[in-house]
């Protein structure tokens, strides 16, 4: 197996169970994996029986001045969402939930497989430039023009860039005459949905250590399924032992109330859709009540600070869903409701807005909390014991950054607080995935991303722009 060894890092955040930091020391990756982490390490030395390797083989990367991270990992987004940014036309900061999904999907409507294809690449690119190794998609755009391609089209995207993906199969099933938003032409049957799920898992879901990509079950939202695609779901996860995921507490809760006659986490309790399989998109209607269901079923919950904020919703309680045992990861969400996909910045966001809370709620969790946050409880609510830290057999899934600039001088004291404390959100030196360098020094490797850029500028302007009247400059 190949090897690398990362010498002389100023730090090392391992974010493992004693929250070590590691001065002045190096790293040697076999494979995917990291071997061992400690000081003037020589990978001839570490040699084992029956798996000799000479020094002369093992690639040396000079880190010094750099700070070495777990990778972040991303349990919440909408990747297909990245070629409907930065539109005021449809402005979500002055629409409730339910109204910009009306609107939105006029749009989400017209998207085709090109589309999927480039815009992932766009995401991708974006959370590997900032940190981010190992990323689940919420998968829900399924259209005329799409076909049963989008998630094929993603893991094309994937393996072109080298990321850590896992795919969540979304679905809509509930036609408007039902009482949902979603055009007809985007719409589902439960048997469809099952059929592909069970396509898929049969193609990619690889639950080995280390894997490269997996599947989950995702059916949309409450509101917007049938309540059998809920309970098959169920029936057909724990069957092919995968996970499970959803939006849920998003704004839904006064509909499921006037539907169903209970809040969704109830009607998800009823159905199944609850466990230490499943966790939750947002939740920011949870009750405290409710903190110990979830806690009590080790169900998860996805933190997405940016759409909270620039919708003006409620911002989770951290430090009151730790203390209840409750599993809380970081999400980006979909660029149409964050116009971004850099987990850094979600790090930074969520961060302050636990601050800004902090006084009225007696405390706040630190900036490294959230670092364990977006990594340790990225990696458990994914499923993922082989990731989320630095540590001797864990997947070596981890981002460098240059501390050798002068905007961070006076800040290198406490490695473990300084990227949500001090807000450092720009693109990373280095990220690797799985013991390959997948980024390093603004450079994407084995890609040439102006031309990608190009060519995804062109589908974006030939399939959304030029149809949509939401873009009037193009018409």
């Amino acid at each position: 197996m190949d090897r690398i060894l990362l010498k002389n890092a100023s730090a090392v955040v391992t974010c493992d169970p004693a929250d070590h930091v590691y001065y002045d020391c190096d790293i040697l990756i076999e494979g995917p994996k990291i071997l061992c982490i400690g000081k003037n390490l020589d990978a001839k030395k570490q040699d084992t029986p029956g798996n000799r390797s000479r020094a002369a083989d093992t690639q040396i990367i000079n880190a010094r001045g750099k700070f070495v991270y777990p990778g972040l990992i991303n349990t919440h987004h909408h990747f297909f969402q990245t070629f409907v940014r930065n539109l005021t036309a449809i402005d979500y900061p002055n629409l409730m939930v339910m109204d910009w999904i009306e609107k939105i999907y006029q749009i989400f409507q017209i998207i085709d497989s090109e589309v999927i294809y480039y815009s992932t690449l766009t995401a991708f690119a974006d959370l590997i430039k900032h940190g981010c190794t190992c990323a689940f998609d919420h998968q829900y755009c399924y259209t005329k023009k799409t076909g049963k391609e989008p998630v094929d089209r993603q893991m094309e995207a994937a393996e072109l860039l080298g990321i850590r993906y896992h795919a969540g199969r979304g679905a809509n099933t509930l036609s408007m005459s039902g009482g949902s938003s979603i055009p007809d032409n985007m719409l589902e049957t439960t048997e469809e949905f099952l059929v592909d799920c069970d396509r898929l898992i049969g193609k990619y879901h690889d639950p080995r250590p280390y894997s490269m990509r997996q599947i989950v079950m995702a059916p949309c939202q409450p509101l917007n399924c049938r309540p059998e695609t809920f309970r098959e779901t169920v029936r057909m996860a724990r069957d092919k032992k995968v996970r499970m995921h959803t939006h849920l507490g998003e704004g839904e809760n006064e509909g499921m109330l006037a539907r169903y006659g209970k809040r969704t986490m109830d009607w998800c309790q009823e159905l199944g859709f609850i466990g230490p399989d499943v966790w939750y998109a947002h939740d920011w209607e949870v009750l405290p009540e409710e903190y110990q269901v979830l806690a009590g079923t080790g169900t998860g919950i996805s933190h997405c600070p940016a759409p909270a904020v620039l919708g003006g919703f409620p911002i989770l309680n951290l430090k009151e869903l730790d203390q209840a045992g409750v599993l809380v990861s970081l999400g980006c969400d979909g660029s149409a409701t964050n116009d971004s996909s850099n987990l850094l910045d979600s790090l930074r966001m969520a961060y302050l807005m636990q601050a800004y809370h902090a006084k009225k709620r007696n405390g706040c969790v630190s900036a490294y909390d959230m670092l364990k946050i977006a990594t340790v409880n990225g990696a458990k609510t994914l499923g993922r014991t082989d990731l989320g830290s630095l540590e001797p057999e864990k997947g070596a899934d981890l981002f460098l950054v240059d501390t050798e600039n002068l905007e961070l001088t006076g800040a290198l004291h406490d490695p473990k607080n300084l990227l949500a404390r001090v807000g450092q959100t720009g693109s990373v030196w280095m990220t690797m995935i799985n013991g390959k360098v997948v980024y390093k020094d603004g450079v994407l490797s084995g890609v040439d991303e102006k031309r990608l850029a190009a060519e995804g500028e062109a589908v974006c302007s030939r399939v959304i722009r030029f149809s949509s009247s939401a873009f009037p400059h193009f018409q």
